[in-house]
């Protein structure tokens, strides 16, 4: 199963078995052949969760701009709906992003795993690209403003990290990361230091990357990225 799961070769897999990187349940596995229930075993490598149920699929989205987070829309606008159909199971988004947001968005029929990806307990961490206008020099306090916290009319926000990437004197682009997932977070976080955002993408959910996806397109998470994700979430 390990083989089929992207790990090499069958004597490869034996090889991880025997140096003790193998857990089934939480336990190492002492020898070879152990055989498990692919649709409930709990397996791990190295403490990277393998997912062995063929039935489950997990995909990133680089959603393009003017499509809602929504499976239908009243008004006739664009849904993942339109992008969610090109697989064979149904699939459902993994949180939200605003229909002006582009980016990295998940879709899953894991229901486990969305859970635990859109519940604030885990904390999974988000990237993203911000830009807005900023004419003359950039103000430094931006990033220290972000970084030490905002008051939003829901509560204190602030972001884990926050960078900038480029400034022409015009236009300033803020990498920023933050943990939260509240409505409209970053866009009311810029609004609350005075500027509004003329472009939010979203590029990293966790140990899962935009990369080069191109707007609209979609692809199957690695057997690493899925590992690594239902790990920093405690599968």
């Amino acid at each position: 199963m390990l083989a089929q799961a992207g790990f090499g070769s069958r004597r490869a897999c034996e090889a991880l078995i025997a140096q003790g990187r193998v857990a089934v349940g939480g336990h190492t596995v002492q020898e070879q052949g152990v055989r498990v229930d692919p649709r409930s075993a709990v397996i791990h490598v190295d403490g990277r969760r393998v997912q062995l149920d063929e039935k489950k699929l997990t995909v990133a989205l680089n959603k393009p701009r003017k499509v809602m987070s929504a499976m239908e829309d009243p008004q006739g606008r664009r849904t993942l709906e339109e992008f969610a159909q090109r697989y064979p199971v149904r699939l459902y988004h993994v949180g939200r992003l605003d229909y002006e947001t582009e980016g990295l968005l998940l879709l899953s029929n894991d229901g486990e795993l969305t859970h635990r990806l859109t519940h604030p307990s885990f904390e999974v961490s988000k990237t993203y690209v911000c830009r807005f206008d900023c004419p003359g020099s950039f103000p430094r306090s931006i990033l220290a403003k972000l970084r030490s916290g905002l008051d939003l009319d829901d509560g204190p926000a602030k972001a884990d990290r926050a960078s900038l990437v480029a400034h022409d004197g015009k236009e300033a682009i803020v990498e920023v990361t933050l943990h939260e997932g509240r409505n409209r977070i970053v866009r009311r976080m810029f609004s609350a230091l005075g500027y509004e955002l003329t472009s939010l993408v979203r590029t990293r959910i966790g140990p899962v990357v935009l990369a080069d996806l191109a707007p609209g397109a979609t692809r199957e998470l690695t057997a690493k990225e899925l590992g690594t994700l239902m790990a920093e979430v405690g599968l």
